[in-house]
């Protein structure tokens, strides 16, 4: 009895001193061998081959082995073997049954149910009376336990049955049908466990069975299974684990309870006397309220009511107290006691009584029953049945209220909800919701199915659709015969507003898209509708059309026009929908349709129509070069043409347009009539697509040569120039016609179109000679100058010095750049290597071999090396050179070949090229160089750009100012020997070539050069650029508008957010600006009306304040529109982008920024994109879209972002920046297709970057170590900045204090999670033991069950099951194996098969690696799962966030701590709008110069 009396006190002892007392109690009834191998783990534990924990759980498996084999003796194996017809004499088995009575611990009811728990009972129906029931009322049954005072242990009543046919135990009691291939594996087991039982001894007493059982109970699950392999033993009706110890049994009811029927005829209840009829007649069942209950299935176990057993037709019963409807006490006193009332046929929630309390009722074969408080014992279930309705509650509102939020969004509402008072609960935390998510989802379909058909439903939002992922949640479940009735759904508060509120637009706006939608629906029409499909797999799909519905209606079947084509709204396929959602939000572009090759220009000569017109020349030819004599006119069918009149071409394909060119010259030879097409591409040809206006033509850089025959006849195409009073017209232009096309020959063109980058520009001015007018191309001309930029070329030769081998020169250009002996050049990295080879990080596998698999169940999961936010592939960052020498080689006459220029250059090393290796990158500055005496020679064409590169002493100024004063600046302070690996000083050479380049050209050399490099002689001009009047829309807390402060571009006076606590942290860091924190559109109605100042009595802007606009208008409603209908356009025409729209053209700014997520441009088949571009083009700006890599330009975190920019007329266009840093080549995919064409963004370097990339440890490794739930404000730094990236980002305090180094304080559960992930790169869930711990709160967590045969992923190699639902062998999902409070979190092994094993959740960031995108509320379970900090066991700051967002330390947020997570996730990596900011200050201020330019006009 030893081990009784430990079992008692085991919570008061360590894991190991409990293992060694079992160890000593037991040791003498086990086998020689078994003590040989205890005897063994005890000398390799004690010489440390193995650990500690390694040691407990081999000899908790060991024990667990043995003491079953002793345990199996003891008169089950007959009983096993009975059920398989193999009986051994019925004296043992008469034996076992005496030992039950005598036990007193098991009734013959449930001993016959655990000997046959797979007695076949009616499909679907309720197991007959008859099978075997007792005459003994559970009740009495319990009540008998109860006397003995302490209620036993449930598996204390399963003494004798063995733990081993737990899979019979757990047995299959459900409707469905078992897969072949599970019965054969469970008999196989069966016999497994008969033959080990077949050579049992039987040498134990009785005592010892029961320690022995005990002792099995209180080793760990998969200890004491691992030798059968079977699940755990399940109740077969309640589907509860025999052996948890949260089972509870029913303790009896009061001696003078009733019956139902009689205590529904109890006067107390007052509703009618039991003189009367009954109640047998009345049309509706009576209604009680009910109190002081629980719910017990026919086994006396506890159970809830919710989990899908009454779906299954278990039989479940209550007892109670009994009051009247009327009855509002909770109390005892007045109701009637009432026994085994049921069983439960539906259980109902009648929705929310005016307060946050749900009613939640059963309905039996005779009344209604609803629910007030329940007995103590059952609380703790029915509060996680409140807990769960409550939530749905929340959740739909929440959604209905914000479609658009994130799942991380939802987990902040939910965490920050306090629960109402009442309810048996005190936070929600996510576990809870993971807990629930299937009956949320359930609660969410009804709530859909609710709505009108027209109404996007809440299924469809990206949060609904990331729980569902998550959660595992079978949708489309039909609501079953006997499942809960929502009876009144539950209340929900419709959004007052009705819907989205309507945008302010300008009637040109306006027009735009209501005259694209307008088509778009007509269209619809005439094609009948979308017919919507359906998976046909889920239980909706299944169920027969209802006849009844306005889609049934509409159906010819049931007497409709059948026009409509709409699926029945019972019928409607959640799956479909969800899926529909998800491929519109994820397009990623390596996943994108194939594209198309670009077709050769002269392709388009096949396609086209010869004419049969009559040709003659009109007047002289007026030049003859060779075979050719040129024309001014020629008259074709009684119709003269002339050099600079348009024409249309026909093709051969009758549906495909006219083709339409400009001649640009005429001429005559050998072959025939000829002339020159510069050829103008349609509207429908560019990016714009169907929305352009169908009159629009743009210049492209198109021509070819082609025969007159071809031409079909004369058009009209003028230039639409923009008008003088352009900048004023804003809000007034209502048409959105252009011109008047009456006889469809009339066209117009106002841009240029260049196709691979979708870049809208004004014309470029291309003046031709006088003598040159009759054969000049625009088209030719401009790719003959660029082929002209792209091609080295020499200049100013060095004659006194004789080489017989090569010329040598001062100066050479390429792209427009002008390279002298003594500047400094960018070169790709593989132009040359280094001597040293530097110590680069190795590859290193991160995988173990030797995992106890029994200890860390999911670590197979890790099947790849590659971690998500890992640098290893990282490009190498440009090489950087000094001109020795420009020259060609001579060719064997002695003359130069000058068609391959070469340069002789001098190597400098980066700090990581020396061989310190990339720790020395970390601490030096990212400009830092070393001098080398190293030269390499290289071709020209592969020199990347410009650079400067000054020697540290040599300058006027620190090197921190230098730094800081212009792009592409490097310095050295150093030389580098490679061959003695040391630093030295650096060779006169080398100093004496900066001075010498100061002052002889080399600053002239550079004044010629592009706008990219700012030399010495030209940095006092920068501060005359001025600075742009800005107003920033949709600012949030301001990186956009920051990152233009730095860059010296803008002055933002005014900016709107809606958000309270994004516009007070704008106003924190940028006091001077007007802050307007209310509704756009509110705003632009009362200036549109001409009001000056808003309610506040703040100044409005008005038309001509702003000079640059900038903003990300949210983009609402767009993920989830899957199908066009009248809605969905209503939606898309009331979104912010239009309103947005409408602010540009109303105050017509010189620049306009749109920032949104990258999948902007693929929404609804990029159609959100193609109407933006439309709407700037008509307004008559300049415009372009791309996409940038925020990590491309000095923040350690991946953050694709899309960008539309705009300049007005007169302005130049400004160009995407080029990248500065590199980055993860998977991160960098940037193209965007749009109808079948890739475009790019005009980035010419590629992947490649100046300086190298910036990592978690550059970002983040100075800053102190906090806890999880860190809250103080502002703390010390402790300690100096270690990086590059840390010396910036801290500034230059006078006083330094780091401000909001703050971190989410996560659940007690969660943390235990955090404090389980090892620190080793790449760690996530799949690395958490499988281990019960102690909580913070007091509580302990469980182990996770793996119970069930995984078809994917087999066993492990100690033949352990995988699977953690019936799911993983192929059959539907049962509620009943979900579990919760586990340190490996159920919900993750559960869809891990479908979802690439959920890498990254519960991840770890690596100090070498990057932040995956910042989001605005950190979750372990959240989208962006890799948010623990490398060392500690919390998730990251909300500083160390601002910082991977590239925000200065002295950034202020304001709010809470979500709040301040939500500001930095929601906004712009300031270093990336800094990089845009560099661009557009290149196009300022080049108005005059761009109103020089001559016009192209037509004629």
């Amino acid at each position: 009895m030893g081990l009784e009396v430990l079992e008692k006190d085991e919570d008061g002892i360590s894991d190991e001193d409990l293992v060694k007392e079992k160890v000593e109690l037991v040791q003498d009834f086990l086998h020689a061998d078994a003590q040989d191998q205890l005897s063994s783990l005890k000398a390799k534990m004690k010489s440390s081959e193995i650990s500690m924990d390694g040691y407990l759980s081999k000899v908790k498996a060991l024990l667990g082995r043995e003491l079953c084999v002793e345990n199996g003796s003891h008169g089950d194996v007959v009983e096993q073997n009975c059920k398989n017809g193999k009986t051994n004499g019925s004296a043992a088995n008469g034996d076992s049954h005496k030992e039950e009575d005598d036990d007193g611990l098991m009734d013959t009811k449930e001993a016959d149910a655990m000997k046959s728990p797979s007695a076949p009972k009616g499909k679907g129906g309720r197991k007959s009376k008859s099978d075997s029931e007792p005459k003994k009322s559970p009740g009495s049954r319990v009540t008998r336990n109860s006397v003995s005072g302490k209620q036993p242990t449930i598996l204390s009543m399963f003494s004798k049955v063995q733990k081993c046919k737990s899979d019979e135990v757990n047995g299959e009691v459900t409707n469905g049908k078992v897969e072949e291939q599970e019965k054969i594996e469970r008999d196989m087991e069966e016999e497994e466990v008969i033959l080990l039982f077949g050579t049992c001894h039987s040498n134990l007493a009785y005592s010892c069975t029961r320690a022995v059982i005990i002792l099995v109970q209180s080793c760990s699950v998969t200890d004491a299974h691992l030798l059968f392999q079977t699940p755990p033993p399940k109740c077969p009706d309640c589907r509860q684990y025999l052996d948890d110890s949260d089972l509870k049994l029913f303790q009896g009811d009061p001696d003078n309870a009733l019956d139902e029927p009689e205590m529904l005829t109890d006067e107390r209840l007052s509703l009618f006397d039991s003189n009367e009829d009954g109640f047998e007649n009345y049309e509706e069942l009576p209604q009680h309220k009910i109190t002081n209950f629980c719910v017990y299935d026919k086994r006396g176990h506890l159970c809830p009511f919710d989990s899908g057993l009454i779906e299954k037709n278990v039989e479940l019963y209550f007892s109670c107290a009994v009051k009247p409807i009327y009855d509002d006490n909770p109390c005892m006193d007045g109701g009637v006691p009432a026994k085994k009332l049921g069983p439960i046929n539906a259980w109902w929630i009648t929705g929310f009584d005016g307060g946050e309390k749900a009613l939640i009722g059963f309905t039996t074969a005779f009344a209604d029953y609803i629910l007030m408080d329940p007995r103590e014992e059952y609380a703790p279930i029915f509060a996680v049945m409140q807990e769960k309705i409550y939530m749905s509650k929340m959740v739909v509102e929440f959604l209905q209220k914000n479609p658009d939020v994130s799942y991380e969004d939802l987990l902040n509402k939910i965490e920050t909800t306090v629960p109402p008072a009442g309810l048996n609960f005190n936070r929600f935390t996510e576990d809870t919701l993971l807990r629930h998510a299937q009956f949320v989802v359930e609660q969410v379909e009804s709530y859909d199915e609710a709505g009108d058909s027209d109404e996007q439903p809440i299924i469809v939002t990206p949060c609904m659709r990331d729980l569902i992922k998550l959660a595992g949640v079978t949708l489309g479940k039909r609501r079953a015969a006997r499942r809960q009735a929502i009876r009144h759904p539950t209340k929900i508060e419709k959004d007052s507003k009705g819907g989205p509120t309507r945008a302010t637009t300008t009637k040109l706006v306006y027009k735009i898209f209501d005259t694209f939608f307008s088509d778009q629906i007509d269209q619809n029409e005439k094609d009948g509708g979308i017919k919507r499909q359906r998976c046909g797999v889920c239980e909706v799909c299944l169920v027969p059309d209802c006849g009844k519905c306005s889609a049934c209606k509409d159906m010819i079947k049931f007497g409709g026009s059948g026009r409509s084509k709409q699926a029945c709204q019972k019928r409607r396929c959640p799956n479909l929908a969800v899926k529909e959602a998800e491929d519109d939000e994820n397009i990623e572009e390596e996943e994108m349709l194939p594209v198309k090759a670009p077709s050769k220009k002269v392709s388009k000569a096949k396609t086209k129509k010869q004419s049969n017109g009559k040709l003659t020349w009109v007047g002289d030819s007026i030049k003859t070069e060779g075979k050719k004599q040129y024309y001014m006119k020629v008259c074709m069918d009684n119709e003269v043409l002339e050099v600079g009149d348009c024409v249309s071409v026909s093709s051969d394909d009758p549906s495909i347009l006219l083709y339409l060119a400009r001649i640009t010259s005429l001429w005559e030879d050998n072959n025939g009539k000829w002339f020159h097409a510069h050829w103008f591409c349609r509207g429908t040809d560019t990016v714009l697509g169907e929305s352009s206006d169908p009159l629009e033509l743009f210049l492209v850089e198109d021509c070819e040569d082609m025969q007159l025959s071809y031409v079909e006849g004369k058009v009209n195409v003028m230039y639409k120039a923009p008008s003088d009073n352009w900048f004023m017209e804003g809000g007034m232009v209502e048409d959105i016609k252009v011109i008047d096309d009456d006889n469809g020959k009339n066209f117009f063109y106002q841009l240029w179109y260049e196709g691979d980058c979708a870049r809208f520009e004004t014309p470029p001015t291309f003046t031709p000679q006088e003598d040159c007018k009759y054969n000049f191309c625009a088209s030719c001309s401009r790719a003959e100058e660029r082929e002209e930029k792209e091609t080295p070329r020499v200049f100013e030769p060095i004659k006194d010095e004789d080489h017989d081998s090569k010329a040598l020169y001062v100066l050479a250009c390429l792209k427009g750049e002008q390279f002298r002996v003594g500047d400094n050049c960018y070169l790709p990295p593989d132009a040359y290597n280094f001597s040293v080879k530097a110590a680069s990080p190795v590859k290193r596998p991160h995988r173990k071999e030797d995992v106890d698999e029994e200890l860390y169940p999911e670590y197979y999961r890790k099947h790849s090396d590659y971690i998500k936010g890992s640098n290893l592939d990282a490009p190498e960052p440009f090489r950087v050179g000094r001109i020795k020498e420009i020259f060609c080689h001579r060719r064997s006459n002695g003359k130069a070949d000058v068609s391959e220029v070469k340069l002789r250059l001098y190597k400098f090393y980066r700090p990581e090229n020396t061989h310190k290796g990339a720790k020395a990158g970390y601490h030096t500055d990212i400009n830092q160089l070393y001098w080398s005496d190293e030269e390499v020679t290289v071709n020209m064409s592969e020199v990347l750009g410009r650079c400067r590169v000054e020697y540290g002493e040599d300058l006027n100024e620190t090197v921190q100012d230098f730094s800081s004063g212009g792009p592409d600046r490097f310095y050295f302070l150093e030389a580098y020997n490679a061959k003695s690996k040391s630093f030295e000083d650096p060779p006169n050479h080398a100093r004496s070539a900066v001075n010498k380049g100061k002052g002889k050209g080399k600053g002239k050399g550079k004044g010629k050069s592009s706008s990219a490099q700012e030399p010495p002689d030209q940095e006092p001009q920068d501060p005359k650029v001025p600075k742009l009047r800005t107003l920033d829309v949709f600012s949030g807390c301001g990186g956009l508008s920051e990152g233009f402060h730095q860059a010296g571009i803008a002055e933002t006076l005014w900016a709107i957010e809606m958000w309270d606590p994004a516009a007070q942290a704008f106003r924190l860091n940028n006091p001077g600006t007007t802050v307007f924190t209310e509704d756009c559109n509110v705003l632009l109605k009362l200036v549109m009306s001409g009001e000056k100042t808003n309610s506040l009595g703040q100044r409005l802007p008005q038309k001509g304040d702003v000079e640059m606009l900038c903003g990300g208008p949210p983009c609402q409603g767009f993920s989830g529109m899957n199908r066009f209908n009248s809605r969905t356009y209503s939606k898309f025409k009331n979104s912010l982008v239009v309103s947005y729209l409408s602010y540009c053209d109303y105050y017509r700014p010189k620049f306009f920024l749109l920032e949104n997520v990258r999948n902007f441009v693929s929404f609804k088949s990029s159609m959100v994109l193609k109407l933006t571009l439309r709407c700037l083009v008509r307004m008559g700006y300049q415009c372009t879209f791309g996409v940038l890599q925020a990590g491309q330009y000095g923040v350690a975190q991946t953050r694709r972002r899309a960008i539309i920019l705009a300049a007005a007329p007169g302005e130049k266009l400004p160009r995407y920046p080029e990248p500065l840093h590199v980055f993860a080549p998977r991160a960098c995919s940037l193209n965007v297709v749009v109808d079948d064409k890739k475009y790019f963004s005009n980035v010419t370097r590629g992947n490649g970057g100046v300086y190298r990339t910036i990592t978690v440890r550059d970002t983040m490794s100075d800053l102190p170590e906090i806890r999880n739930g860190a809250s103080a404000l502002e703390i010390s730094y402790n300690g100096e900045p270690q990086s590059w990236f840390q010396r910036q980002i801290r500034g230059t305090q006078y006083q330094p204090i780091l401000k909001d180094h703050i971190c989410k304080d996560l659940s007690a559960l969660v943390a235990a999670r955090m404090r389980h992930i090892p620190l080793a790169p790449g760690s996530d869930w799949r690395d958490l033991p499988n281990i019960e711990v102690r909580l913070r709160d007091g509580t302990s967590s469980k182990k996770l069950r793996y119970t069930h045969p995984d078809k994917k992923n087999g066993r492990s190699s100690s033949g352990a099951l995988r699977g953690v639902c019936t799911c993983s062998g192929g059959v539907p999902c049962d509620p009943a194996d979900r579990q919760f409070n586990t340190l490996i979190p159920w919900c993750l092994p559960h869809t891990g098969n479908r979802h690439n094993h959920w890498a990254g959740l519960y991840g770890r960031l690596e100090w070498d690696g990057f932040f995956s995108t910042t989001v605005t509320n950190p979750e372990p379970m959240g989208k962006q799962g890799r948010v623990l900090h490398p060392e500690q066991h919390r998730v990251v700051s909300v500083r160390e966030c601002a910082r991977s967002q590239g925000f200065p330390d002295t950034y202020r947020f304001f709010g809470n701590v979500l709040d301040k997570h939500r500001q930095v996730g929601n906004a712009v990596p300031p270093p990336l709008s800094r990089a845009i900011g560099l661009e557009i200050k290149k196009c300022n201020g080049k108005q005059e110069e761009n109103l020089k330019q001559e016009k192209m006009v037509s004629d």
